[in-house]
């Protein structure tokens, strides 16, 4: 919301440094808000159960779109659906170890001895989210472990293609989830919100899809686009996208039982 409105209607000479919370930034609203502040905002990644775990310290480098590393108490590793360590460069779930246990890490969920048997395991509390390691030890966050899309065999975020749809001049806002499809399993689908002065059509549709193919790559095109006046959030602004995929299953099961 603070990049849709006019920047330049607005003094930050006394804003000294920027950090962001709650959800992923995309990298064109990291851009646009340097462009009009002259300051690049440091990402950070944790929980209500966790407090700040991994993130950009004023000491380091910063790799926009990336996390950063973690904070200092916290070990942390990718883990793959086993409890292995996943290889450099893979992705893989986002574990915490215990041993020691890093003080801001809660004891239990009260009451809950299901999610405490399925979140903590062996030692490690895994938080629910997806991500990758990169060389220089620098963490990527990649989705909610039921938000990431296989589709025809691959795993894609959709993190990664909101982002590039957001860099298309007349996306507004996006959500991207999985569509239920008979043949592929799953299709990447994308809801999107226009900017004023543009109009839903077939043209722009086959537009957005190119431009996200010569992007990123052809198998992480949206191969459908609704154009919607505005998205699901939550309190916080977090876009629903629990509600957008339930809408998608909704839809093809009525589709397949007429």
């Amino acid at each position: 919301m603070l990049i849709i409105a006019d920047l330049k209607k607005f003094s930050f000479s006394e804003l000294r440094t920027c950090t962001s919370a709650g959800e992923p930034l995309n990298p064109e609203v990291i851009r646009i808000w340097r462009e009009g502040t002259g300051l690049t905002i440091r990402e950070g990644y944790g929980q209500t159960e966790t407090c700040c775990c991994i993130a950009t310290m004023p000491s380091m480098d910063i790799k926009q779109g990336s996390m950063g590393k973690p904070v200092p108490g916290w070990h942390i590793q990718l883990h793959d659906d086993e409890g292995k360590e996943v290889p450099l460069g893979e992705i893989g779930r986002i574990a915490i170890s215990l041993n020691p246990r890093p003080a801001g890490l809660i004891r239990e969920y009260l009451d809950n001895p299901e999610e405490n048997a399925t979140q903590f395991v062996n030692g490690w509390y895994y938080t629910g989210d997806k991500a990758r390691l990169d060389e220089d030890g620098y963490y990527w966050f990649i989705g909610r472990n039921d938000d990431v899309i296989k589709s025809s065999g691959y795993r894609i975020s959709p993190f990664e293609v909101e982002s590039t749809l957001m860099e298309h001049p007349s996306v507004r806002e996006c959500a991207v989830v999985g569509s239920p499809d008979d043949i592929r399993g799953m299709v990447i689908k994308a809801f999107i919100v226009l900017h004023s002065g543009y109009q839903p059509s077939d043209r722009l549709v086959k537009e957005i899809q190119d431009y996200v193919k010569r992007t990123t790559a052809p198998y992480k095109y949206p191969r459908l686009i609704e154009f919607v006046d505005e998205l699901p959030k939550s309190f916080s602004g977090k876009i629903k996208r629990g509600e957008l995929r339930e809408r998608e299953l909704k839809r093809f099961n009525e589709e397949t039982n007429e």
